[in-house]
């Protein structure tokens, strides 16, 4: 099979993580490089990125996206996971609740502008994984995130169970907020299911799913650098800069026939239209197109 560099969108199935989703294509395609943008826990299924050959060079870039997911909770139980992979360790009634209390405080998660980080989780703590130490038998600081929700919707509520839908911030716990959701209304809230639908700009419509890229193989279903980044501005430069750019030189603006903006991210080609670089503009007053990351090796 040629070599293949680009973005895999997948639809990850429950029960099995994430490395070990990349596990089974390294293993059936021979790949070197492979990487993803952003776990999914084993109850989660749903879009995960996944980044082959220089294309990891491009998981920075994406991860910090926007995510939308939509999932099931249920009230009346905690557990160490704060979802339902883990052993329950606390039942309490929830009967004294009626449906719109508990609406109204799902539709308050956006307001939190931080979170608790789950103790089980690859959150670090000098330098180890907090699951690593909880298998350890060691204590667990409490680490708190800021987070960023954009929009909540409650589905349907059948109590103990409620549906919601969430768009938020790379790097949000869904299973935290459920938990925070039991701490408020004072009975304990798991996570039972979980969906991410998202990763801006891409859809779980178009992903596929595991068993169908083990049994088809990845031929037509890897998007290009430039599809990867089809949101991003996009230029072609001669020999003389594809040179420059090799060299880790920065270039003026009149050397792009882009309008300078600082910040402003574009992805660069040779005349092969092979990838060459990301590039940023730094320095409105007097800008200057600087390497953000190679990509001709």
């Amino acid at each position: 099979m040629k070599k293949l560099d680009g973005l895999l969108l997948l639809n990850k199935p429950r029960g099995i993580t994430s490395t070990a989703c990349l596990n089974k294509l390294k293993r059936k395609f021979k790949l070197k490089k492979i990487g993803h943008g952003g776990t999914l826990d084993p109850l989660a299924t749903g879009l995960l990125l996944v980044f082959l050959g220089k294309a990891t060079k491009l998981s920075p870039f994406l991860m910090q996206r926007e995510k939308v997911y939509s999932g099931v909770l249920e009230l009346g139980k905690t557990s160490a996971s704060y979802d339902a992979d883990s052993e329950i360790i606390e039942k309490k009634d929830w009967s004294y609740l009626n449906a719109e209390e508990v609406k109204k405080e799902v539709l308050n998660w956006i307001n939190l502008e931080e979170q608790e980080v789950p103790p089980i989780s690859a959150a670090k703590h000098k330098g180890k994984p907090l699951y690593f130490r909880v298998r350890k038998g060691e204590d667990i600081p409490v680490k708190r995130k800021k987070i960023k929700i954009f929009e909540v919707k409650v589905l349907k509520t059948e109590l103990p169970f409620v549906h919601f839908w969430v768009r938020c911030s790379a790097g949000t716990y869904i299973r935290s907020l459920a938990h925070s959701l039991g701490k408020r209304l004072g009975c304990g809230a798991i996570l039972t299911e979980l969906t991410r639908e998202e990763c801006t700009p891409f859809k779980l419509e178009q992903a596929y799913s595991l068993d169908q890229v083990l049994e088809e193989g990845l031929e037509g279903k890897v998007l290009s650098f430039k599809e990867t980044l089809a949101n991003w501005p996009q230029l072609t430069v001669n020999p003389y800069l594809e040179e420059k750019i090799k060299k880790g030189a920065m270039l003026s603006p009149l050397e792009l026939p882009l309008q300078p903006k600082e910040g402003l991210k574009i992805l660069i080609s040779n005349q092969k239209e092979e990838p060459l670089a990301l590039l940023e503009c730094r320095d409105e007053l007097n800008p200057r197109w600087k390497i953000l990351r190679g990509l001709w090796s």
